[in-house]
């Protein structure tokens, strides 16, 4: 059974109660959801005292699912809040779908007194959509950016961990709420009280808003050589046009036939293969999250026909662009 800590923390003068406004949305990912709740309870815990308090709202005001199925009774609709609370908007997947006309109505008029809001995971799309993010910088997901970014030019989309922004927040999902949270509690209250937070959940690789979501190269590819991670890297920054081998090889300073070989040995695949794969996986995300036409996935990828793109795709995924397009709404991208 826990108890109040022996030895309590020395909190920051000036520091408020603060409230917590969790709005969840159908099929919300519970990891970004519980790790933020937590954060807070750990928090009053080892202050000793209430520095935060919560509740649960949804459209509807009865039941939220979350993505793994399990249903969540709420506390109440989408009603009118006070000015100083927090909003922490909780996406996951399908959000587009999740984003209801009313839900965008509603996130419009309380942003409008001024409130702080937050998009944990997918729901920057929420926020952007409702054009809270205008201009500002904001992360999500990384399975999420290239459709984001196709849709929102607006945004300043980055790569990070978490992102503050005036009184927009958003995260990548995960345990990035966490992160997100840390930092919240460190300017509410002190650093003191964020570590020993952080202690309890054994969190112990604080992350910042200088942080990227995604493992390095060569952690994702379990390959460390310098010249195919930078070759990789290039391929992924450009892949609406994408760079023969012979000038990627050039670039890092090797001829065509030994970066060839490199990724024979590492990867089991030519070069061409390797980034034909990667422009796939980029055109199968937009189509299952986005809108786009075809031919616009086909152009955003680096195909120069919508025949050459089909064609690709069906050897790939034994499918067409199209087919896949008519899944959208019954199984969420993998």
């Amino acid at each position: 059974m826990q108890t109040k800590p022996e030895t309590l923390p020395e909190l920051k003068s000036g520091g408020k109660h603060r409230r917590f406004t969790f709005v969840l949305l159908d099929q919300f990912t519970l990891l970004c959801f519980s790790a933020a709740l937590e954060s807070l309870r750990v928090a009053n815990r080892m202050a000793g005292k209430e520095l935060y308090s919560w509740r649960l709202l949804g459209e509807g005001g009865e039941t939220v699912t979350c993505s793994a199925g399990t249903a969540f009774r709420i506390d109440g609709d989408l009603e009118e809040l006070q000015r100083d609370d927090t909003i922490l908007l909780c996406g996951g997947i399908e959000v587009q779908a999740a984003t209801s006309k009313r839900m965008l109505s509603w996130l419009r008029r309380e942003a409008r007194k001024g409130l702080m809001i937050a998009g944990l995971c997918t729901a920057s799309y929420s926020l952007a959509k409702a054009g809270l993010l205008d201009g500002k910088r904001a992360t999500i997901h990384w399975e999420n950016a290239d459709s984001f970014a196709e849709e929102f030019e607006e945004v300043d989309l980055t790569k990070s961990v978490f992102v503050i922004d005036g009184n927009r927040m958003s995260t990548a999902g995960g345990t990035s709420s966490i992160d997100l949270m840390l930092k919240i509690i460190a300017d509410d209250h002190g650093e003191e009280l964020a570590n020993m937070v952080a202690d309890q959940l054994i969190y112990s690789s604080i992350r910042t808003d200088q942080d990227t979501q995604r493992l390095s190269i060569p952690t994702r590819i379990g390959v460390r050589h310098p010249k195919l991670s930078m070759v990789i890297q290039m391929m992924e920054k450009n892949i609406e046009e994408p760079i023969s081998p012979s000038v990627l090889a050039e670039d890092v300073g090797m001829s065509t036939r030994q970066l060839e070989r490199l990724f024979r040995r590492y990867l089991n695949r030519s070069p061409k293969r390797y980034y034909m794969e990667l422009r796939l996986q980029k055109a199968r995300n937009l189509l299952m999250q986005t809108d786009m036409s075809v031919i616009n996935v086909a152009l955003a990828c680096g195909f120069a026909s919508p025949s050459h793109f089909s064609k690709c795709y069906r050897s790939h995924y034994d499918t067409t662009p199209y087919r896949e397009r008519g899944s959208k709404g019954v199984r969420p991208p993998s």
